[in-house]
């Protein structure tokens, strides 16, 4: 089926009764607010929508939502968050990790506040969870192949917090902690991917989704909105669920031209990374 490429997303929205929304790079670029992304979603709102937002930040959605205040967007374009943190912390508790490496900023070590686990030295860590580079303007994965080589010879499951491989900040793009996670799955390392694309992320939102509407979810009552196509879209077609492309985001170097979605190069995307969607928008636009 042909992705549909929209200028304005009202009509699409108002098939769906629930929106599973992307943050960066939808709302936010890292340092400012979409405003016609945050307005689109609180009229979606009013006219009984639910929005959970989804991201894979490695925090708790607490943080995501100062965030997001920060930056300036609306609170009245969601109904609740899912952080890719949030799936963490119930994976660390579930496994009962009481020692934990932690690779990644200090930025994102409210991930750790209120749990059981304290942070300890490689040699006498349960586990290793990681939220990203401690340097991610000069850092790459390789940067960290030494330690995750030691990690696996201890066979030590890595938790990453952030499957995300890039982000955009401000029109840069800097690696997130998935780069990590991929090193250490390349070497034969045991990685649980805490966010999207995969299933636990997923679920949770589901939950929160039905909690919020007073009603069991379906398939195919959702929307996924996102612009990164490993880990949006990917994801939602893993899980069944439509999906909305905004080409406006990480890829939109590969996807538009002058402002606007080019067809072919939409289409050459896509085929590369094995993805679909339902439709694409240069931006979330009511």
């Amino acid at each position: 089926m042909a992705t549909a490429i929209l200028t304005s997303t009202c009509d699409l929205l108002a098939r769906y009764p629930i929106v599973f929304c992307d943050v960066w790079g939808v709302l936010h670029d890292g340092v400012r607010e979409y405003a016609a992304a945050g307005d689109a979603l609180a009229r979606y709102r009013a006219g009984g929508g639910v929005v959970v937002l989804l991201s894979n930040a490695p925090v708790p959605a607490a943080t995501v939502e100062r965030v997001l205040a920060e930056k300036g967007v609306r609170a009245s374009a969601w109904d609740a968050i899912v952080s890719s943190g949030d799936v963490t912390r119930v994976h660390i508790e579930e496994r009962g990790y009481r020692n934990i490496h932690h690779i990644g900023p200090d930025r994102s070590l409210v991930l750790f506040d209120d749990l059981d686990a304290k942070l300890a030295p490689l040699e006498g860590a349960e586990a290793i969870v990681c939220t990203g580079l401690f340097h991610d303007a000069t850092e790459t994965g390789d940067t960290y192949r030494p330690l995750l080589q030691r990690a696996r010879v201890r066979r030590l499951p890595l938790v990453c917090a952030n499957p995300d491989l890039v982000v955009e900040v401000g029109g840069a793009l800097l690696p997130c902690a998935g780069v990590v996670g991929a090193v250490y799955a390349e070497i034969g390392g045991d990685v649980y991917w805490a966010g999207k694309p995969h299933a636990p992320a997923y679920a949770m939102a589901f939950a929160t989704a039905a909690k919020i509407a007073g009603r069991q979810i379906q398939l195919r009552d959702v929307l996924a909105i996102g612009d990164a196509v490993a880990t949006d879209l990917a994801g939602a077609a893993a899980y069944g669920i439509a999906a909305l492309f905004i080409a406006g985001g990480i890829h939109r170097a590969a996807s538009m031209s002058a402002g606007t979605i080019n067809p072919t190069a939409l289409a050459k995307l896509f085929a590369s990374h094995g993805a679909t969607a339902v439709a694409a928008a240069p931006a979330l636009v009511w």
